[in-house]
C-alpha cells in the first residue's frame, strides 16, 4: 500500500495530536495529585507525571538536550518511592450495579471499538492513519456511546477515572515503553551477533528442527526478560531466527508470525511484562502479586508446545 505526502503528512499529525493529549492528561493526573492532602508524596508524584507529560507531549518540539534532562527529572521521584497514589475516588457498589442496571451488556460495545478501530486502522489506513491513531479514535467512540448512554457521564468523568488509572498503576506504566527501547539498544549494541555465536556451538550445522525449537525457546526466554516480545524479536531474529532457521530455507513469513506467539507465551510468564501481568493486579487489588503470572504458566507451556510443532510443520 502507498501513501501520498498529504496522507503521510496527515497520519504523522494525527499521531503527533494523540500523544499531546495522553501528555495532557499526565499533567492533569499530576497537578490533581499535587492539590490531593491526602496524598503521601504530592511534589514527587507531581513531577514525575507533568514530566512525563511534557516529554510525551512536547518531544517532537524539546531539543534533544532539554527532552534528555526532562526524562532525568521525571524518573527521579520514581527511583526514590516517591510517586505515590492520592484518594482513589472509585465508584461505589451501588453506584456500579446502578449504571449496569442503565446500560446492562451494551458495555462491551464501547470496550470492543477501541480494538476493532485499531484494527481497522492498522489494515486499511484510511488517510495514512496508523493502528495507534485507530486506538484513540476507539476511545473517542467510546466516549461518546457511554455519555449517550448515561447522562450522568461528563467528559470530566472521564478525565478523572483516566487520572485513577493511571495514579493507581503509577512509575510502572513506562515499563512497556522502556522495554521496547532497551531491545532497540539491544539490537545496536550487537546482542544479536554474541548470541549468535553462542548458539552456532550448541545447534548442530544445518538441523533446521533443532533451530527452530532453540529459537521457539530462545523467544519465550528472551521475553520473559525483555517483557516484550517486539523487543525480543529483533534481538532474537539476528542471533537465531536469521542463521539457523531462515538460512535453511525456512518460510519467513510463517517463522515471523509464530516467532512472535511464542514471545508471547513468554509474556505470560513474567513480571515485566507490567501491562498484562502487574498492572491487573494492581487495579483489582489482588493480594498475590503473582496471582496472575500463576494462573498462566501452564497455559503458556501447552501454547509454547503447540507453536514449535506448528513451525515445524508449515515452515
Amino acid at each position: 500500500m502507498f501513501f501520498t505526502n498529504a496522507e503521510i503528512t496527515f497520519g504523522s499529525k494525527m499521531l503527533e495530536v494523540l500523544y499531546i493529549i495522553i501528555g495532557l492528561i499526565c499533567i492533569y493526573a499530576g497537578v490533581k495529585n499535587l492539590k490531593d492532602k491526602e496524598n503521601p508524596a504530592p511534589i514527587g508524584t507531581c513531577v514525575f507525571w507533568v514530566g512525563l507529560g511534557l516529554s510525551t507531549g512536547l518531544a517532537r518540539y524539546l531539543p534533544p538536550l532539554v527532552e534528555g534532562i526532562l526524562v532525568v527529572v521525571t524518573i527521579i521521584p520514581a527511583l526514590v518511592h516517591q510517586v505515590k497514589p492520592g484518594k482513589i475516588n472509585a465508584p461505589s457498589a451501588e453506584e456500579t450495579k446502578r449504571n449496569f442496571d442503565k446500560i446492562g451488556m451494551k458495555l462491551f460495545i464501547p470496550a470492543l471499538s477501541m480494538g476493532i478501530f485499531a484494527l481497522l486502522f492498522g489494515i486499511f489506513k484510511p488517510f495514512g492513519l496508523s493502528a495507534l491513531v485507530g486506538t484513540g479514535f476507539g476511545v473517542l467512540i467510546a466516549i461518546i456511546l457511554m455519555m449517550a448512554w448515561n447522562k450522568e457521564n461528563k467528559p470530566k468523568v472521564f478525565l478523572d477515572d483516566s487520572e485513577r488509572f493511571l495514579s493507581i498503576v503509577g512509575p510502572l506504566s513506562l515499563l512497556p515503553t522502556l522495554l521496547a527501547i532497551l531491545g532497540s539498544v539491544f539490537t545496536a549494541a550487537g546482542v544479536g551477533d554474541v548470541i549468535a555465536a553462542i548458539v552456532s556451538n550448541i545447534i548442530p550445522q544445518g538441523n533446521l528442527v533443532v533451530g527452530i525449537i532453540v529459537f521457539a525457546i530462545g523467544m519465550m526466554l528472551f521475553t520473559m526478560i525483555m517483557g516484550n516480545a517486539f523487543a525480543a524479536i529483533t534481538v532474537m531474529t539476528v542471533g537465531i531466527g536469521a542463521p539457523f532457521v531462515l538460512s535453511l530455507g525456512a518460510n519467513p513469513t510463517v517463522i515471523g508470525m509464530l516467532a512472535l506467539t511464542c514471545g508471547y507465551c513468554g509474556t505470560l510468564c513474567t513480571p515485566m511484562a507490567a501491562n498484562f501481568n502487574i498492572v491487573p493486579v494492581a487495579i483489582l487489588e489482588m493480594k498475590d502479586r503473582m496471582g496472575v503470572i500463576k494462573m498462566q504458566i501452564i497455559p503458556a507451556l501447552i501454547m509454547i508446545t503447540v507453536q514449535i510443532i506448528m513451525m515445524i510443520v508449515m515452515a
